[in-house]
């Protein structure tokens, strides 16, 4: 392709093996991707039976994150008789395809879009597949990351490679700056509200902008892990200074003369100035408050000082059903006030946020206070490695203190396949991404948020502004 190009383009273009046909299928090179045992078993099964080996095994990271429990002390041994089949068959997999496993007992497991950036597998310039819709997290070192389902899997695994179709480009762009006890997380719940959980089906988002430049990697992360909840199948920002920053200690990471290279390589890594966007969309950071989601889809969210949406104002015969339907399922009254809706659970963890730094924001949060007694709060580290960091920064026994159960890490009840579950009716400050119905256990209600806005609301015992506690504190 000749002219301007978006940093999308330049991926596709740079990983595009042959051209297929004139509607934007492409045979596309996969650098690298991450399994774990929950979408894989069905792809290693296929190899299998039709005699096919891995075509590059090394290219391959294997993590347990889905169906492990994360009860406080670590063991091997499940309770959970389908859950240890697939650790077992996934570890059967990975020995006869000489594929590198982070099992339950390794100290670099963890939740895989945790794992596979802090041990520097990822890297800018990078084009990530893998068997999990949030493998789009990888943007924010400048890859480009997607999910992809059981069967492509499959053939990734065989050929490293995918037959993929071109996606439509849009650029967000994140204005002002970002007031006191704002985070990224409510950037990207206020863009999903915003666009709509389908706003972005079919496209590529590029972020861009001061208030993204201004942000950490982690919390960068955080965005492009959350953009998929819009329907993007790919989310990702140009690499920077703090990007090479946090990737030059990591243990996979290029040294020495490599590195240098790759930095080279990697400061090319932008959209070129003239080059053109399917969809602009413009965000002002500097009128954005704390988001919470009050239905069962991520667009279904407001600031924290808003109210429950009637659906009688909404025009759209559909779009008022399933506003109705929200709220039957989550037991609210249209006008009450968000801030008055009390929870009986809080969790923090997921592969949206339960990074160190977010785990550093909750404890500011909680620190000194205490959990309300009706409500049960836990604290699911990304990684073992943040949990172990936690631990050295003393941040874990604020926590213990406070009354929230500190756990191994894992996936959790961020969708309930383990033990993590909520019973029917509970209602749940939830760090996570998603607010479908049953999503954290049958009949369960999850309302989404930052994870201060989690750590407040696990201590007032009901739905709160975080930046309140801040100014009483």
């Amino acid at each position: 392709m000749s002219g301007p190009r978006t940093l999308y383009q330049k991926h596709i273009d740079s990983h595009t093996v042959c051209t297929l046909d004139d509607q934007g299928h492409v045979l596309l090179y996969i650098d690298r991707q991450v399994a774990n045992e929950y979408t894989s078993p069905q792809a290693f099964s296929g190899l299998r039976e039709a005699n096919r080996r891995v075509r590059r095994p090394s290219a391959t990271l294997a993590v347990v994150d889905h169906v492990n429990p994360t009860s406080p002390k670590r063991v091997a041994a499940m309770a959970d008789a389908g859950g240890a089949l697939q650790v077992s068959y996934f570890q059967e997999n990975c020995n006869e395809y000489g594929i590198e496993l982070f099992n339950v007992l390794d100290k670099r497991q963890g939740i895989e879009h945790v794992v596979a950036p802090e041990q520097g597998f990822i890297l800018p310039g990078m084009v990530i597949a893998a068997g999990d819709s949030h493998t789009t997290t990888y943007g924010a070192l400048g890859a480009f990351g997607f999910g992809i389902g059981t069967s492509e899997i499959e053939h990734l695994l065989a050929t490293q490679t995918l037959v993929y179709k071109r996606l439509k480009t849009m650029r967000v762009t994140v204005l002002g700056e970002l007031g006191a006890g704002m985070t990224s997380k409510d950037i990207i719940m206020a863009l999903i509200q915003r666009i709509g959980a389908s706003g972005a089906t079919g496209y590529a988002i590029e972020f861009a902008g001061p208030v993204i430049t201004a942000l950490s990697v982690e919390a960068r992360m955080t965005i492009c892990n959350m953009a998929v909840e819009a329907g993007a199948r790919g989310a990702f920002m140009a690499p920077d200074d703090k990007v090479y920053a946090y990737l030059a200690d990591k243990p996979r990471a290029p040294k020495d003369e490599l590195w240098d290279q790759a930095l080279v390589s990697w400061r090319e890594l932008y959209t070129d100035a003239g080059a053109q966007f399917d969809r602009e969309v413009e965000l002002d950071a500097a009128g954005l408050e704390p988001m919470v989601t009050w239905g069962t889809s991520p667009d279904q969210a407001a600031a924290i000082g808003g109210c429950v949406p009637d659906p009688m104002n909404e025009r759209d015969l559909i779009r008022r059903q399933d506003l109705q339907r929200a709220l039957r399922y989550m037991g609210l009254e249209p006008g009450s006030l968000l801030s008055d809706i009390q929870i009986s659970h809080a969790f923090i963890g997921s592969c949206t946020n339960a990074r160190i730094e977010d785990l550093r924001d909750a404890a500011r949060v909680v620190r000194g206070q205490k959990v309300a007694t009706h409500v049960r709060a836990m604290i699911v580290p990304g990684s073992t490695q943040v949990r172990e960091q936690a631990e050295a920064e003393g941040i874990a026994q604020v926590f213990i203190d406070s009354g929230f159960e500190w756990r191994q890490s894992g996936c959790s009840m961020c969708l309930a396949m383990n033990d993590d579950v909520l019973a029917s009716g509970d209602r749940c400050a939830s760090s996570t991404n998603r607010n479908f119905e049953g999503r954290q256990g049958a009949g369960a209600r999850t309302h989404l948020m930052s994870p201060a806005m989690v750590a407040a609301a696990a201590i007032r015992g009901h739905l709160t502004d975080v930046r309140c506690m801040a100014e009483e504190a």
